[in-house]
């Protein structure tokens, strides 16, 4: 994909952590969008590196930005892992120490004139209590004027994810893992893939989600902690990812990317209210 921005060429990098403040105060005069992307350090089996999730924020994150002509905010490598401590290397915050960060994070972009602050989640669904309650208190109870928006590959790839995967997808899985063997291919060991899974059904009952592109299985959510995962995942690893390709990673990658270009375009484009209370 090339850059369909060329104002954007006019930067050394799309990276706010390597820029200078004259740069950033540059691009503020003519745009207030940029991308946070949020993961985690946390175990992801056997192949997968602690940091899977952060890279798969930083992929999808740099190459939008490049396509859309925005800038990226450095990445927040820790997350809401507490159910992954049982495995060492794991590091975790708290749902409301997670909350803490985006509001500081978010406070200081608007303070310099960012109004629009997408967070790109690379942890499916366990960040997704904080960044979205964080991201919507902090519109209503004090920042009306900035728009605050959360992509999570979980909802952003549902229109692809069945064409690309050839079993249940979940922790460690096919398609996370191909993302970041397609993107970070020296993170990943390819020897250590393997068709282990968990039987959820087994472990949890009928209303478990074994399968997080699963489509229409009725679910009812059941926290597990760091014991019950050990207990239920012993190698980490929730569903296989022998089925593992760079192709598989790029196609997924590319659709996601293409998507939140899409976004970025029509939100930079929007010239309606921003939300602030009527005098």
């Amino acid at each position: 994909m090339t850059d369909h921005h060329p104002a954007n060429t006019s930067r050394p990098s799309v990276w706010l952590h390597e820029l200078t403040w004259e740069e950033v105060a540059s691009y503020l005069r003519g745009r207030d969008t940029i991308i946070v992307p949020f993961g985690t350090t946390e175990q992801h089996g056997p192949a997968g590196p602690l940091g899977l999730d952060t890279y798969v924020a930083i992929g999808l994150a740099e190459d939008a930005a490049k396509r859309a002509g925005v800038l990226a905010a450095p990445p927040v490598w820790y997350g809401d892992s507490s159910h992954h401590l049982g495995f060492p290397g794991t590091i975790s915050l708290k749902t409301e120490t997670l909350m803490q960060i985006v509001y500081d994070i978010v406070r200081s972009l608007a303070r310099h004139g960012f109004k629009r602050i997408l967070m790109v989640n690379g942890h499916k669904w366990t960040n997704l209590a904080a960044l979205t309650s964080a991201a919507r208190n902090i519109r209503e109870f004090e920042l009306p004027g900035v728009l605050t928006a959360v992509a999570d590959p979980m909802f952003l790839a549902r229109g692809i994810a069945a064409t690309i995967k050839s079993t249940n997808e979940h922790h460690a899985g096919e398609l996370e893992v191909s993302h970041v063997l397609y993107k970070f291919p020296h993170t990943i060991r390819t020897d250590k893939l393997s068709d282990a899974a968990c039987d959820f059904g087994a472990a949890l009952g009928p209303f478990a989600t074994a399968d997080l592109f699963g489509g229409g299985h009725d679910s009812i959510e059941q926290p597990w902690t760091s014991w019950d995962q050990k207990r239920i995942a012993p190698t980490g690893q929730f569903s296989s990812n022998s089925a593992a390709s760079a192709e598989k990673g790029k196609a997924y990658h590319d659709y996601m990317v293409d998507r939140l270009v899409e976004f970025l375009d029509w939100w930079q484009a929007y010239k309606g209210p921003l939300g602030q209370p009527a005098p």
